[in-house]
């Protein structure tokens, strides 16, 4: 390769990652982060300047017995603007492939709970491994077929320590690698750190 040719290589491959980044704001986004780093925000922020955004809930509902996480969900919702449309649900391929409006899903770690808790993960109950496989691949079949503007929240679970329990160390490692498959198939990836955002390329 002559100087030329690797320097107009170098030059492509730049103004590549610089339309990657900048040029397709409503493409799909993945955002990435810890507990409280304002990873959520953040994703409300990047959609706010569409009119009508359908919020996906993919948690599980809040009830009264657990009111640590009632009020974080009630935080949640009193940031959302009015005319946003919350949609409570645990099926996020039919909510993807059937949306005509930006998405904002909030959060697949949260969503990965429920769906773990559904296939039967924790009690181990036969034949879960296929139920979890089928979820997830219908999922990420679903966002690589996105046609709206859609942004995903999800958790960063791989820098703290090896978790004490099998059950947090499945939710690690699955959490993990579907992070990494939705990326692949992602615009933009986004890791927030301290309110901070970090474009990764």
């Amino acid at each position: 390769m002559t100087k030329l040719t690797h320097r107009l290589a170098g030059y492509l491959e730049s103004t590549a990652q610089l339309l990657r980044r900048y040029g397709r704001q409503d493409g799909k986004v993945l955002i990435l982060g810890g507990v409280r780093s304002g990873k959520s925000r953040h994703a409300e922020e990047l959609i706010a300047s569409h009119p009508h955004v359908v919020y996906v809930a993919a948690g599980l509902p809040p009830t009264a017995e657990d009111p640590e996480w009632a009020a974080r969900v009630a935080a949640h919702q009193a940031r959302r603007p009015s005319s946003w449309r919350t949609v409570e649900t645990s099926d996020l391929a039919t909510v993807l492939r059937g949306a005509s409006s930006p998405l904002i899903i909030d959060c697949l770690g949260t969503w990965l709970t429920r769906i773990l808790d559904e296939v039967g993960a924790w009690e181990q109950r036969q034949g879960w491994e296929r139920r979890l496989d089928d979820k997830l691949e219908d999922f990420l079949a679903a966002w690589a077929s996105a046609r709206v503007p859609v942004v995903a929240v999800s958790n960063e679970v791989g820098s703290g320590v090896v978790p004490a329990t099998v059950s947090g160390r499945l939710f690690r490692d699955v959490l993990g690698t579907l992070n990494n498959r939705v990326a692949a198939e992602s615009d933009r990836v986004l890791l927030v750190v301290a309110g901070r955002v970090i474009d990764l390329p």
